[in-house]
């Protein structure tokens, strides 16, 4: 038994675990009608909205914060110390490092990678977060650098790579990725349910 608090109408998978023994001192409290599918696995330090669901395998470690109606896709980490908007979409293999900012209606294609590190291993450097604001559309397989900032309703191609912060309302493509008008196709915000 762990000491999470979780709302009505719920499912936990019996082989997923969230929180830790009845012990421990922190408590993850998920809200109502949230999924939690086997595998996954939901650390202690965890504070999520109304409407979660998991894939299968997931991890979401302490210091996490996420909202109302959040995805966190199969094989999908988000490795602690995240914010996260409400109706955000994490897809299949996502990864969030810490120090990560999501906001409303985001939506990360399968395997795109955040990174936070300048320089991992080579040399001590402070974490450098990743901030993508409202709206932002992130294609598969995409990386996003250390320290970016995505702008409002952007969209990022899939297998981009973002090196520079974007401009609100900008297409980014390529590796690395340069800036191009927004296509009116694409205009506009997301509607993720």
């Amino acid at each position: 038994m762990t000491n999470a608090r979780i709302g009505d109408g719920s499912y936990v998978a019996p082989e997923a675990v969230v929180g830790r023994d009845e012990d421990a001192e922190t408590t993850p409290r998920l809200g109502e009608n949230a999924t939690i599918r086997s595998g996954t696995v939901i650390y202690g330090d965890v504070t999520i909205g109304d409407d979660f669901s998991t894939g299968h395998n997931a991890l979401v470690r302490d210091g996490t914060v996420a909202g109302d109606d959040v995805l966190v896709g199969t094989n999908t980490v988000v490795d602690g110390d995240v914010t996260i908007g409400s109706h955000v979409s994490l897809q299949t293999g996502v990864y969030v490092p810490p120090e990560t900012t999501i906001g409303d209606e985001v939506f990360l294609g399968p395997h795109a990678t955040v990174t936070n590190d300048n320089y991992p291993i080579r040399s001590a450097s402070e974490l450098d977060g990743v901030t993508i604001e409202e709206h932002v559309s992130i294609g598969a397989n995409a990386t996003l650098l250390p320290g970016v900032t995505i702008g409002e309703r952007s969209f990022v191609a899939a297998g981009t790579v973002v090196t520079a912060d974007v401009p609100p309302e900008t297409l980014v493509v390529g590796a690395p990725g340069r800036h191009e008008e927004l296509p009116a196709s694409l205009q506009g915000g997301n509607r993720i349910e």
